[in-house]
């Protein structure tokens, strides 16, 4: 499809799922090549955006890692809040341990920075953030990813485990609003 229709909005489509294939396998040999001698690794995925990424990611680790889940909040329709709420924490211990931080989209920089904040206290290795998507343009912080899969414009997107109000997160393809000012 090249163009979907979620509540008031319509999107067109603007990364494909052949391009996001592509853009995850090589991302995923960078986090080959420097972690696979670490001792198995933590991938923490930021629920619920990056559900898609994470699972498409993990097929691509050819070492032994674990998984776990966090899932916090920092949208509301199609803008930030510039407020992050944790909603459900990492139950692990993850004192000493390397952990990759797995995001859908990095465009301010609030959320990670409030993550790896929050597992900083826990006392890990290191902690590096993976994303499948990043906004240069709307970057705040200090601390850019360390990998991510797609560098975009400043454009409002859904498909691949991103939403415009909860819907939008089942399409293969990425799909960026056609019009900002509908």
């Amino acid at each position: 499809m090249d163009t979907i229709r979620l509540h008031d909005k319509t999107f067109r489509r603007s990364i494909s799922c052949e391009q996001l294939q592509k853009a995850i396998a090589e991302v995923a040999a960078r986090i080959n090549s420097d972690y696979r001698e670490k001792r198995t690794p933590l991938f923490v995925g930021v629920l619920n955006g990056s559900f898609m990424f994470m699972g498409e990611l993990l097929r691509h680790i050819s070492f032994d890692c674990e998984v776990s889940f966090v899932k916090i909040a920092s949208y509301s329709g199609t803008a930030t809040t510039g407020r992050v709420r944790e909603l459900i924490g990492l139950s692990q211990d993850i004192r000493s341990r390397h952990v990759i931080l797995v995001e859908d989209i990095v465009d301010t920089g609030a959320s990670i920075e409030y993550m790896t904040g929050v597992l900083k206290k826990q006392g890990p290795a290191d902690i590096a953030v993976a994303t499948l998507l990043f906004k240069p343009e709307c970057y705040r912080k200090q601390m850019p990813p360390k990998y991510y899969a797609l560098s975009i414009p400043d454009k409002f997107i859904v498909g691949f485990g991103l939403d415009y109000d909860q819907l939008g997160r089942n399409y293969k393809d990425i799909y960026e609003i056609a019009d900002d000012h509908e």
